[in-house]
């Protein structure tokens, strides 16, 4: 079968700006207290109040990334700045660290736990600095990034549970996002410290995450990169997997390294295969390298990130290299993703499926889903699909 690039175009851009983009427009800005509310029932109403800071940081930056790569729309500058006031007046501890949760007004609920938050919190500055001029918010950016690099090596600092006798593990979630902030920010980076620090995240991933005798992303190797038998030890996370290896694609692209983006493509599939559900279709949540039971409840779950980021992988892995396997894999996960994840009662997409495919919580989003990897998802994948359509 060969697909109509151009049909593709018209469906990711579609659902993006009259579907997706216009969902969060009516029912996340909350005009009384600041910021966003994310946690929407399937129809857009508001079930909780609490403001996550992942959430927050994620949906100032999608606007701001749409008014900067799409069309300088006000209304979507005006909503990016919404949301970096709210985090720039109530988002900090006093060591200028980003909290986890915030009450509706601001006050907070969790503390600066995650370093995740920073991450976030960086780019979404980062995002609104370049669509608006603002040098506070560039100053952010750049102090938050500082901050996230001084920690990265102990992330949870004073909130680690680890016990003296504690494995050592050398985790992929720092140096994964840490691939996609620097091309983020690179606007904002002299190149040399922006290269070396990118060169360091791509020696951890590919020279000890990722096992190439297995095809593999460990997302927790020891320091020597062998594998720990334990639970955590043992840990793939396909969408992880998948997620930063179009990140590296992305950052091989720029610097024009072909062998690297072939490497990467090479390990998207390999992780796709082991991570596809042969019974029921679609990519499981966890797995465990040797095959042993997950301690992960929820392992069989069908998320909407992990197929979102997986889209994207293989569309930009197959206008990479023309490497037809990524074309096949693309239209088995298309037809799966889209015939099971968007809403066409309501508009946007469900985040939770069961192993069957049904969905398992209606919500439109809460506490880990908001504002971001959907439309992420269609505006990059209508980007690829206007380049293949252009071949």
């Amino acid at each position: 079968m060969k697909l109509d690039f151009a049909k593709l175009v018209e469906q990711y851009r579609g659902a993006l700006l009259k579907d997706v983009i216009p969902f969060w427009e009516r029912h996340s800005i909350d005009r009384e207290f600041g910021g966003y509310l994310t946690s929407l029932d399937r129809d857009g109403s508001v079930y909780d109040t609490d403001k996550f800071m992942w959430l927050q940081g994620r949906q100032a930056w999608m606007f701001a990334c749409l008014y900067n790569r799409v069309e300088k729309r006000p209304e979507w500058l005006r909503i990016s700045e919404h949301g970096i006031r709210f985090l720039e007046k109530h988002g900090r501890d006093a060591q200028g660290n980003w909290y986890f949760a915030l009450d509706r007004e601001g006050r907070p609920l969790v503390e600066a736990y995650n370093i995740f938050s920073d991450c976030f919190a960086a780019i979404a500055f980062s995002q609104y600095a370049l669509a608006s001029g603002d040098k506070d918010a560039q100053r952010i950016a750049l102090d938050t990034l500082h901050r996230i690099l001084a920690r990265r090596d102990n992330p949870k600092g004073r909130f680690s549970k680890a016990g003296s006798g504690a494995r050592r593990f050398v985790s992929l979630g720092m140096p994964m996002i840490l691939v996609n902030m620097l091309g983020e920010m690179e606007w904002q980076l002299p190149a040399d410290e922006r290269d070396g620090l990118l060169d360091d995240c791509l020696k951890q991933v590919l020279g000890l995450n990722f096992d190439r005798k297995r095809g593999l992303i460990f997302e927790n190797v020891n320091p020597d990169g062998s594998h720990s038998d334990s639970f955590d030890g043992r840990l793939i996370n396909p969408g992880h997997g998948i997620e930063v290896t179009w990140f590296i694609i992305d950052a091989a692209r720029r610097r024009g390294d072909k062998e690297m983006i072939a490497d990467a493509v090479s390990m998207m599939l390999s992780i796709l295969e082991f991570g596809w559900d042969k019974e029921y279709g679609g990519i499981f949540y966890f797995m465990d390298a040797l095959g042993k039971p997950s301690d992960h409840l929820e392992w069989d779950q069908k998320l909407w990130w992990v197929h979102c980021e997986t889209l994207i992988g293989l569309l930009m892995g197959y206008q990479a290299t023309g490497d037809a396997r990524c074309l096949e894999w693309y239209e088995r996960l298309h037809e799966y993703t889209w015939s099971h994840f968007p809403d066409p009662q309501y508009g946007e997409w469900f985040g939770y499926l069961n192993r069957r495919g049904e969905v398992l919580l209606p919500l439109k989003g809460g506490k880990w889903k908001g504002c971001f990897h959907v439309p992420r998802a269609m505006l990059l994948c209508w980007r690829e699909c206007e380049k293949l359509a252009g071949k």
